[in-house]
């Protein structure tokens, strides 16, 4: 384990912030835009969410100064499709390929960072941009996001977990490069708290298990408190970066004229969380600040996607929408005295394949309506298991081929943790828990967000609540009707057929890498 943990922001990076990006008159030139994406962090795994673990002063600083969400949720709880979401505006169920995790992202569909780099950005990223997945056989000359800087590495990462890539140099080599008259679009893709975690980092960076809030679908034990303290950790070098980059823009006098964006791609990687559509496993973390947005320390309930982003990303930059944008703007939510947005009742999230974890590399399509109330999922397959096939009995020999991978614990749509392998090995002490994580799920699920906010009671057979299920039902099969959803317009297969470029494991059926799948 790498020595010198403790990796908080210092207090003066807080203290340029504060009167960095406060309200500021909109300059003429249209505003830098910084975009810090975690990979793999919930709501509400951040300080000004009043979670007491966790060390972001970075984030804290520009939701003091701007705008903090508290509904806000990503378009599908897997990397590269919610990543495809944000930047093209759309659903995943409008995005073919890339509506499913690490495939193609078809050429045809347009993003906003091409928009702005027409529009007169200097655009770049450091990271993760989108991914995982192949952009290049699908007509991309380079990663949707834009050009890379990713050549700065770390002499020595904090951890074995840490990526050793040094996004704060990276992005300070990018405003080297960005001419003085333009303004900048930059994407700080953190891999962090993306796992693997080294274990006990947490712990020995000073992180206290006793100001652990255990997820009530996790049991409460100390294993499960010791990682999170790993997570915790990984989510303060991501803020770390970011609070070097504020200074580095400060430094620059940029600071007050960029409008900064903090969020992340899908929830944490625990079972019940990431890949799946409960609430840890879409609702994320978001806050903004910059000049123009808000009067500083508001925080706004309204309910919000990701896919807000790329037209709210347009607007500020004064850049036309492109066609079939289906997310909308949050710029009106973000002036100093907005009106009530009565529009924003629900908002729609999605999943589909997530690794290769079933017979023929098939996924496990849902469909979700979140209110300010209830959140209704819509299992198209449940005779499927959700988080993919236990480990078969005779798993066939893989000797000599390099694209499978064997199948160790099952499951396999779960990350590999120390979490995960406890349960397993723990099942029968917590049968409900490892239910709730691994066991087959029913066509339709019901939760009140409000009072069960962990998603642990699912009321879609109460009798009281049919009223509320059939409402929601229909609402959200209007809504994909309406969108060209093909899992409700009658081709919802060929999500199954779409090449998955990740390895594949020795499951029957079909198991080709980079292969359609004729089912």
């Amino acid at each position: 384990m790498k020595k010198s943990l403790r990796i908080v922001s210092p207090l003066f990076l807080l203290v340029l912030l504060l009167g960095g990006c406060a309200e500021k008159p909109a300059a003429t030139r249209p505003p830098n835009i910084l975009f810090a994406i975690a990979d793999d962090q919930s709501f509400p795994h951040a300080g000004a969410y009043g979670e007491p673990l966790f060390r972001t002063p970075a984030f804290d600083s520009v939701a003091a100064n701007g705008a903090l969400f508290t509904q806000a949720f990503v378009a599908a709880p897997q990397c590269s499709p919610s990543r495809a979401a944000i930047l093209t505006g759309r659903a995943i169920w409008q995005l073919e390929e890339a509506g499913t995790h690490s495939s193609y992202f078809p050429k045809k569909y347009p993003v906003f960072t091409d928009a702005l780099e027409a529009g007169g950005y200097f655009i770049g990223y450091t990271g993760k941009a989108w991914g995982p997945g192949n952009f290049a056989d699908a007509g991309w000359s380079r990663n949707p996001v834009g050009p890379a800087y990713n050549q700065r590495k770390l002499e020595q990462p904090p951890t074995s977990g840490i990526s050793a890539i040094d996004y704060a140099a990276n992005f300070n080599d990018f405003l080297t490069a960005k001419p003085d008259d333009q303004p900048f679009f930059f994407w700080y893709g953190g891999q962090e708290p993306h796992r693997t975690y080294e274990i006990g980092s947490g712990k020995a960076a000073g992180y206290s298990p006793e100001k652990v809030k255990v997820p009530g679908f996790l049991p409460p034990t100390d294993e499960v408190k010791q990682d999170l303290l790993d997570y915790a950790l990984e989510i303060e070098w991501f803020d770390s970066q970011l609070g070097k980059m504020l200074a580095l823009l400060a430094a620059r006098g940029e600071l007050e004229h960029t409008i900064i964006v903090v969020t992340a791609d899908n929830g944490m990687a625990y079972p019940y969380a990431k890949a799946n559509l409960q609430e840890f496993g879409v609702h994320v973390p978001l806050a903004i600040c910059g000049p123009g947005i808000t009067a500083g320390e508001r925080r706004i309930g309204d309910l919000v996607s990701l896919i807000d982003l790329a037209p709210t990303f347009l607007d500020l930059a004064g850049v036309a929408h492109f066609k079939g944008i289906t997310g909308k703007s949050l710029l009106s939510l973000l002036q100093p005295h907005p009106s009530p947005d009565t529009s924003r009742r629900f908002v729609l999230t999605g999943r589909e394949r997530h690794t290769h974890a079933r017979p023929d590399n098939v996924g496990y399509p849902a469909r979700a309506i979140r209110t300010d109330e209830y959140l209704y999922i819509l299992n198209f397959t449940p005779e499927r298991w959700p988080a993919g096939d236990p480990p078969p009995k005779n798993q066939p020999r893989i000797e000599g081929n390099p694209d499978l991978k064997p199948i160790v614990e099952g499951y396999e749509d779960v990350d590999d943790s120390p979490v995960k392998s406890f349960m397993l090995r723990h099942r029968q002490e917590f049968p409900e828990l490892f239910a709730l994580s691994f066991a087959k799920r029913g066509t339709d699920e019901l939760y009140a967000i409000g009072e069960d906010p962990y998603c642990l009671n699912n009321l879609s057979e109460k009798a009281d609540m049919q009223a509320v299920r059939a409402r929601l039902k229909k609402e959200l099969l209007q809504q994909l009707t309406d969108q060209q959803d093909p899992r409700v317009t009658g081709n919802g297969e060929v999500f199954d057929t779409y090449p998955r470029f990740g390895l594949m494991r020795p499951f029957e059926g079909f198991k080709e890498r980079g292969k359609y799948n004729g089912l």
